[in-house]
């Protein structure tokens, strides 16, 4: 007979979907039938697949050792050989608020590529005594929103299950506002609306189309935004994004005749090339906790507000200075 406590992160979880994650051979399936003839029992009793675990509720099993081996996922990179280095703007017990830089992508990608957004943080999660993959059961510290590989800004990233649970639902909510600051050609008009238009998304391509009428598998998209500053052929915008689909902000403008400066997707390179834009001017500059309902634990976090840095600091708002 072998035992396993709930801990704090495990929790809230239903009991058939923890163990599947904890146990990779324990299939869903194979829970089922192990709980039906009482191999498995919680808190000493019987229990159900869809049962919610709770902090202290005790797992007794009657298995083979073989069927509770932990083996290792094999990965072909382990985030404890990658660089720590990241740009914090905010931390708690709970919460880290992370700039990402241009060139980062947040997750690993079609490449492979180990130097990841969340491999950063979990390394420094690791190297701070915050996270150790030995001592838990099912959870993992995640990035609880995403931005491009070559858009700079605020990631979120979530500490505990707890947390994670609370601010992806908060996101689902909208009660998470994130402002984007960027460059376009040309002054939009009027200088400050909401756009509605339609996106599909072409993943052979790595692009979308968008349509100003609906059509079949296109997707609505909603877009905000007010013009801050206008000079020459250039105009810094905010957006605040009323939907999150993939390129909204960089082909929403580009389909009404402002591309991004520095977009060589969706723009123009001999535009891009005159003054001299290397990357998109696309950053996702504020973050506002703007709760209506309940954020549990969370909740000292209403109304708080967090920005990446000062316009001024920005390579492309430089262009409206000179």
């Amino acid at each position: 007979m072998t035992e396993l406590t709930i801990q704090k992160n495990d929790a809230g979880q239903r009991a058939d979907r923890f163990l599947s994650k904890a146990y990779p051979n324990l299939k869903s399936s194979l829970v089922c039938k192990l709980m039906r003839k009482k191999r498995i029992k919680l808190n000493g009793a019987r229990v159900e697949p869809n049962i919610i675990l709770k902090e202290g509720d005790v797992f007794r099993f009657y298995l083979n050792e073989e069927l509770l081996a932990k083996e290792p996922i094999k990965r072909e990179s382990d985030f404890r050989d990658i660089s720590a280095e990241i740009s914090v703007i905010y931390e708690d017990e709970n919460v880290l608020l992370i700039d990402k830089p241009v060139g980062l992508v947040v997750h690993e990608d079609n490449d492979k590529t180990a130097d990841t957004l969340i491999n950063r943080v979990l390394s420094y999660l690791y190297q701070n005594g915050e996270y150790d993959p030995e001592r838990e059961s099912s959870f993992t510290p995640a990035l609880v929103n995403r931005i491009d590989r070559n858009t700079s800004g605020i990631v979120i990233a979530a500490k505990n299950a707890e947390s994670l649970r609370v601010l992806n639902q908060k996101v689902r909510d909208r009660e998470i506002q994130k402002l984007y600051l960027c460059a376009v050609r040309g002054t939009p008009e009027p200088r400050g609306a909401t756009l509605t238009a339609y996106l599909k998304k072409l993943p052979e391509e790595n692009r979308v189309l968008i349509s100003d009428a609906p059509k079949p598998d296109f997707l609505t998209i909603k877009t905000k935004y007010r013009v801050l500053e206008s000079k020459g052929k250039l105009s810094l915008v905010e957006v605040d994004l009323l939907t999150g689909r993939t390129h909204q902000i960089r082909a929403h403008f580009a389909h009404i005749g402002h591309a991004l400066l520095g977009d060589g997707k969706y723009g123009e390179n001999a535009f891009n090339r005159v003054y001299g834009a290397k990357a998109q001017a696309l950053c996702s500059y504020k973050l506002r906790f703007v709760f209506s309902t309940s954020a549990d634990i969370l909740e000292y976090l209403n109304g708080k507000e967090f920005e990446v840095f000062e316009k001024n600091e920005l390579w492309f708002v430089k262009l409206f200075k000179k």
